[in-house]
């Protein structure tokens, strides 16, 4: 059997500034192909994280390796693309001459530029100095940029924001093919209603420490938290035909909390009743990393 090496390992890792621990003994890995969200608050570790992940710092403790080289490699530089929280251009310089000026310092072929600019929709604004683009024009301008070379890992750091919804969906219908063509992708990002669904798996930060790691769905397995089946009863549906728990919400409508093992049974037992209507809400991405910080204060 062929062994699947990581694109992205850190293993214990730690970074101390004087007397702050930025990050406590984290490890975690990324697969080749894999879209990764890494979340928390403001100061859980991200940032410093994304930095040792780009050579920018070294770990206190611990090992980050990347692309089978040391984060800190010329090489290992070459094939990573980043897109910083604040991205911050020559004003002076047109879009067009950004890229190729990016381009150049990458060593990346200049012909990427105009294609470029097609895949993030600039191409009208080509020619306009950066000073005139509006914050969600910067901030593809920014995601261009950190494509050049065509990377296989990308760094992305609050990569939606000013981004209208078209854009957001346009980003991620970009994402997708970047996954498919095998790039590895870290997104770190406060907008956790939009990671659902786009996402392999979920890094949950608080304090420095890595508090859950999983998919969605292990994390609800991990998090227990109940599941929401809600039902609308039909005309001629009867209520007492319901087998559980189930509390009436208005009108015709009832509801009830399920764990993880019990919501199949009991959206049998709905079917089974007279209903014009069923919803299954599972526990979301934001109630989850909610559970996984309150205990990460409670173990404190």
């Amino acid at each position: 059997m062929v062994e699947i090496t990581p694109t992205v390992e850190l293993k214990n890792v730690s970074k101390v500034f004087g007397t702050i621990h930025a990050v406590r003994d984290v490890s975690f890995s990324l697969d080749k192909g894999e879209i990764v969200a890494l979340v928390g608050h403001n100061g859980a570790g991200k940032t410093t994280i994304i930095k040792m992940m780009l050579g920018l710092a070294r770990p206190s403790a611990g090992a980050v390796r990347m692309l089978d080289g040391d984060s800190s490699d010329a090489a290992v530089r070459a094939r990573t693309g980043y897109l910083p929280e604040n991205v911050s251009f020559n004003p002076m310089l047109s879009g067009r001459e950004t890229l190729q000026f990016y381009a150049a310092l990458k060593r990346a072929d200049s012909a990427q530029v105009e294609e470029l600019l097609e895949r993030v929709g600039l191409v009208k604004a080509a020619r306009q100095r950066v000073r005139t683009y509006s914050k969600g024009m910067r901030q593809r301008l920014g995601l261009a940029q950190a494509l050049l070379g065509k990377p296989k890992l990308l760094l992305l750091d609050e990569p939606t924001t000013g981004l209208d919804p078209a854009s957001r969906r346009d980003f991620y219908h970009l994402l997708e093919e970047l996954r498919q063509s095998g790039a590895t992708i870290m997104l770190s990002s406060h907008a956790l209603s939009e990671l659902e669904g786009r996402t392999d798996h979920v890094i949950i930060m608080s304090r420095g420490r890595k508090v859950a790691d999983g998919t969605l769905e292990g994390l609800r397995q991990m998090a227990r938290l109940p599941t929401r089946i809600r039902v609308r009863l039909s005309d001629n549906g009867d209520r007492m035909t319901f087998a559980g728990d189930w509390r009436p919400i208005n009108g015709r409508t009832m509801e009830i909390d399920a764990a993880p093992e019990q919501k199949l049974a009991l959206v049998r037992s709905a079917v089974g009743a007279a209903i014009s209507d069923l919803d299954v809400r599972a526990p979301t991405l934001d109630e989850l990393y909610a559970h996984f910080q309150d205990l990460e204060e409670v173990e404190r």
